[in-house]
């Protein structure tokens, strides 16, 4: 006897994107570690220096995190108000912030008490950040004023008063030690040099200004506030290269990555987008739980830290890479290939077992086997195959009608069973790889189970939900024709008609006949 050869189920090919590569890298993140914080993280900076420990400002405190920590292993905490902005410097020795009540502190890591403090502004100081020289900061705050401070001596150098409202935001050139900028709730973007008294340059970017943030080069500023993220190049005095639309609400700050060419930007819309410097399209994104203020990452990539309005921080770190050695080790052959050799070819006197295989059949392809139409048609009714896997319930049905006994397994059914075949059939009818034997199905049903249409409003309910969808699908052919005859049409009135040299000798006959004739 033949043995039975289990069902082919026709594989159908998977339309869609291929997986980037962005894609695959940013996913490459381990499951976040949440911290809840005593108010909104409305600063995260990393220290540029290994090991990478990041300072979080929220309500009256600055924590210092470890990498890997979730409690902090420092603390500042001497703030009367809320703490805004605290900011590494270059070499990871010194931390500056701002406050509430328009101080400004310049704290020690290796103690706790502030080093200096800087008094002058009349309200609160929401930005602040060191020059590129490491011996002046710049601030800005609600006073509208952008101030420039030496450490050394603890005084104010010069004071610009040119924003119309809140300055909010602010960045240091680190390849021109004097250079800074500042932007403010005034919708402007401005430009400062230390050894000018004015502003150098002033950018419009049309809405309150949330964020600002340098390339490395420092030609290229980067604006967010609003729903826009802008694009500047400065050594073409401010022009404009790309505004970008991509939240739903406020872009409240930036980040790039190590290598410039990601920038991250996160929303009050609960996401992080992360763009290509090159094309300045989305890539990837992350979704969280709340809104977004505060975003940084690590000087290698590897921590991606978001604050967010609630007081959460999320921490997400790489995953460390797979190691391959096992894998790339070779098997080392069995005692019998060396004595045998790999290439061993059996002799006349030697006899060859073979080894049997033993093939596993799936549920309805034993059932198929044992002639249980009904019960194998039951099978791959299952949720889990005909949900995920319709392409399987489909083939059995085809096998059955190839078989000639599909009639017999659909009849003999109760309400529920016949409700499920028919949510079956009216949802999958429309789909092309299955209309044709589906339609046969639902032809079968309709003739067997005619007699009972009006005694049960379930089975009722479902013959009207599958004439809908036969009727829909209908329309929608005709439409689709339509449409194919409107395009026949109008490729015809653009085809060019080209004259073909028989044509051309027929009208020359003819003009020389009734030439001749007038003649």
């Amino acid at each position: 006897m033949a043995t039975y050869k289990p069902l082919a189920v026709q594989a159908i090919p998977k339309f869609g994107d291929a997986i980037a590569q962005d894609t695959l890298y940013w996913r490459g993140y381990k499951t976040p570690v949440q911290i809840k914080e005593f108010g909104a993280v409305n600063k995260i900076d990393f220290s540029p220096v290994s090991p990478y420990n990041y300072a979080v400002t929220a309500s009256s405190r600055i924590h210092i995190y470890g990498h890997y920590s979730q409690e902090p292993i420092k603390t500042f905490s001497r703030f009367k108000d809320a703490a805004y902005c605290a900011t590494y410097r270059d070499d990871g020795n010194l931390l500056v912030a701002g406050s509430e009540e328009g101080s400004i502190r310049l704290f020690d890591l290796s103690g706790r008490a502030p080093l200096r403090q800087f008094d002058g502004p009349t309200k609160a100081v929401h930005v602040v950040g060191f020059l590129s020289d490491k011996y002046r900061i710049f601030s800005g705050g609600d006073d509208y004023s952008s101030d420039l401070w030496d450490i050394p001596s603890g005084r104010k150098i010069i004071s610009y008063h040119e924003h119309t409202d809140y300055v909010r935001c602010g960045c240091a050139n680190k390849v021109h030690a004097g250079v800074f900028i500042t932007g403010s709730y005034d919708h402007t973007v401005k430009l400062f040099d230390a050894r000018t008294k004015n502003s150098v340059m002033t950018i419009e970017h049309g809405q309150p200004v949330e964020s600002v943030l340098l390339f490395p080069s420092g030609g290229l500023l980067v604006s967010a506030g609003g729903r826009y993220v802008k694009v500047w190049d400065i050594l073409k005095g401010g022009q404009l290269l790309v505004s970008l639309k991509n939240h739903h609400k406020t872009v409240t700050c930036l980040c790039l990555n190590s290598s410039g060419q990601r920038l991250l930007s996160g929303s009050l819309d609960r996401h992080v987008k992360i763009y290509s410097t090159t094309s300045y399209k989305v890539v990837h994104s992350f979704n969280y739980a709340t809104s977004i203020l505060s975003l940084a990452l690590s000087p290698e990539d590897e921590t991606i830290v978001v604050g967010m309005t609630n007081g959460v921080l999320n921490i997400k770190h790489r995953k460390p890479e797979e190691r391959k050695e096992n894998s790339e080790k070779k098997r080392q052959p069995a005692y019998r290939t060396h004595v045998k050799g790999k290439t061993c070819t059996p002799k006349r006197e030697d006899f060859c077992a073979s080894k049997p295989v033993k093939n596993i059949l799936r549920k309805y392809d034993r059932l198929l086997k044992s002639f249980q139409s009904s019960k194998a048609l039951d099978a791959v009714l299952e949720p889990t195959i005909r949900l995920h896997t319709p392409e399987v319930t489909v083939a059995v049905m085809q096998e059955l009608h190839c078989r000639g006994t599909l009639r017999s397994a659909l009849a003999g059914r109760d309400e529920k069973q016949i409700d499920l075949l028919l949510t079956f059939v009216s949802r999958r009818v429309i789909e092309p790889r299955f209309t044709s034997i589906l339609v046969t199905v639902a032809d079968m049903i309709t003739d067997i189970y005619q007699p009972v249409v009006g005694h049960s409003a379930v089975v009722d309910r479902q013959f009207l939900k599958l004439h809908e969808a036969i009727g829909k699908e209908i329309d929608y052919q005709e439409e689709l024709l339509e449409v194919l005859g409107m395009m026949d049409t109008l490729f015809a009135t653009f085809a060019k008609k080209t004259v073909t040299y028989l044509e051309d000798n027929k009208s020359n006959g003819l003009t020389e006949t009734i030439q001749t004739n007038t003649t």
